[in-house]
């Protein structure tokens, strides 16, 4: 986000600057965006470091769907929040999902990718190793190496195979 900007200007600027909207036009959409991540009109002009991290989250999510892209690219968008505001991203994640929104995410959330994941693909010094539905991937690799990866972060996590989803 640039730290300069209100939470509302940082969701209008690429819709004035790269879409060429009017600010009118730009202000509707930005709103609309703010909104559906649950970025309520109170947080609206407040700056970046007003906001806790998952409120900065969501307000980044929000320009970035503004834009109507193809495609979103989330690069584990959780990993710097506390257990609180990583369910409140993962909501939103969670959200646009179900709204047919196509996503490429890297995440280590396992119980979040099987339940929202159509495919999912773990690679390894910029390969793939083993891709395909969630639930076969995560809960019952091929790969050798794809089953060490996905019982050290049940270990870390404390999770079980039949409490993840």
């Amino acid at each position: 986000m640039f730290t300069h900007l209100t939470a509302l200007e940082n969701v209008m600027i690429g819709l004035i600057k790269v879409k060429k909207l009017n600010r009118q036009e730009a202000l509707r959409i930005a709103k609309e965006a703010l909104l559906s991540v649950g970025i309520t009109e109170d947080l609206w002009n407040k700056y970046p470091a007003q906001l806790s991290g998952g409120q900065q989250q969501r307000v980044a999510i929000a320009r970035a769907i503004a834009i109507q892209p193809r495609l979103l690219l989330l690069d584990e968008s959780t990993s710097a929040l506390d257990p609180e505001l990583t369910v409140e991203v993962l909501k939103v994640l969670e959200k646009l999902s179900k709204n047919r929104v196509t996503m490429i995410i890297v995440t280590h959330e396992l119980g979040f990718a099987i339940r929202v994941a159509d495919e999912v693909m773990f690679m390894e010094d910029g390969r793939i190793v083993e891709r395909g539905p969630p639930e076969k991937v995560l809960l019952n690799p091929e790969k050798e190496r794809t089953r060490i990866f996905v019982s050290k972060l049940m270990e870390l996590y404390r999770l079980e195979r039949n409490k993840i989803l």
